[in-house]
């Protein structure tokens, strides 16, 4: 392939990347946000979370309209090929910690209107800040192509799932000594799950990095935590 043409599409790639990077910033930020708006109760903080999805959303699209340009236009090698293809998964699975994100905020609104159960929200934020941390080194294991790190993410999800169920566990015994507050754990408890789900999604990532660089995804099932306490309450909206 000619010098300019490949030196054109590394450009675009490059462009492609910083368009992740600026992503997952923003999604850093609104994964702690949300836990910090609920922690404080700052329905103003929730607020900005939920308008700051719209710019999430427009960044995946971005990504993936170049994205499929530069496959179209560029008739990348195979390793290039296989970068344009996991830039998208990783793009998607960014947009929906995003999400969860959103949700988190909504929820914080809502819960700012009850009474507050005792060390709940200060729990959240530990596993909220646990997941921002696996996000971030799994971008820079993206911007850096380091397989290694990106494992150590992807091992890192049953820390996480061990948390999850250890808050589980913490919400029913709240409600079963205080009928009172069932209502404002079952919001906490989606919180959760929200956050626990957002890990997934960035183990999903990692995932995708090692892909990248090395040709092939993990074959190793990662260790998750126990998943039997998911079935005690149903995963519905209130």
């Amino acid at each position: 392939m000619p010098e300019h043409i490949l030196s054109a599409f590394d450009r675009d790639l490059e462009a492609i990347r910083a368009r992740v990077m600026r992503m997952g910033g923003l999604v850093e930020e609104a994964l702690l946000n949300a836990a910090r708006a609920l922690k404080a109760r700052d329905e103003a903080l929730a607020a900005e979370v939920r308008r700051g999805d719209r710019a999430i959303d427009a960044l995946e699209l971005e990504i993936n309209e170049s994205c499929a340009r530069l496959l179209a236009l560029r008739q990348p090698i195979a390793s290039d090929l296989r970068t344009a293809l996991g830039v998208m998964k990783i793009a998607g699975n960014l947009e929906r910690v995003g999400d969860y994100a959103k949700n988190m905020a909504k929820r914080a609104n809502v819960l700012a209107q009850m009474r507050p159960i005792e060390g709940a929200p200060g729990s959240i934020k530990r596993m909220a800040r646990e997941v921002h941390a696996m996000l971030s080194d799994a971008l820079e294991a993206f911007i850096r192509e380091d397989a290694a790190l990106a494992e150590d993410v992807r091992q890192r999800d049953l820390e996480v799932d061990q948390m999850y169920n250890a808050l589980f566990r913490e919400f029913l015994t709240f409600m079963m000594e205080d009928p009172r507050s069932i209502t404002a754990c079952m919001h906490l408890h989606f919180i959760a799950k929200n956050i626990e789900r957002a890990g997934d999604h960035v183990t999903a990532i990692a995932e995708q990095v090692i892909y990248v660089v090395t040709g092939e995804l993990p074959g190793e099932s990662r260790p998750k935590g126990n998943r039997d306490v998911y079935k005690v309450i149903p995963e519905g909206e209130l």
